[in-house]
């Protein structure tokens, strides 16, 4: 299977945000993501175990830069051309514009986003 990033289905739009992905691809979401800097995850996650993200991640970014927190108090900062793992118990915030690729187990995706478009949803109220 082979499908172009702009024909990927749109999960989630905003001004400058586009979030893409398939979930199924052999029980992997594949999703190609772009982000303004300055995008926290933090609040979106509130209300998950340690109010972080269980589900993980590999991926590529493209561009930008983005710094990662741990569940164990660890900080990561992932940049253009790093190729990244990120476990179960992260959150992060966007530091500079990005673009990433990224596959994750389709099951914990679809939880964690359900979760956030839910707390989106709150804090638009």
């Amino acid at each position: 299977m082979k499908i172009k990033k702009e024909d990927l289905p749109i999960t989630m739009q905003a001004p400058n945000m586009i979030m893409r992905a398939q979930a199924d691809c052999g029980g992997l979401t594949l999703g190609y993501n772009e982000l303004p800097a300055g995008t926290d995850f933090r609040p979106l996650l509130k209300g998950l175990a340690n109010d972080s993200c269980h589900c993980p991640h590999w991926g590529y970014v493209i561009e930008g830069k983005m710094l990662i927190f741990y569940d164990d108090g660890k900080e990561e900062l992932v940049s253009a051309g790093d190729v990244y793992y990120w476990p179960a118990g992260h959150t992060g915030i966007v530091k500079e514009d990005l673009k990433f690729l990224e596959f994750s187990p389709t099951k914990e995706m679809n939880d964690v986003l359900a979760h956030v478009g839910k707390r989106m949803a709150e804090l638009s109220e």
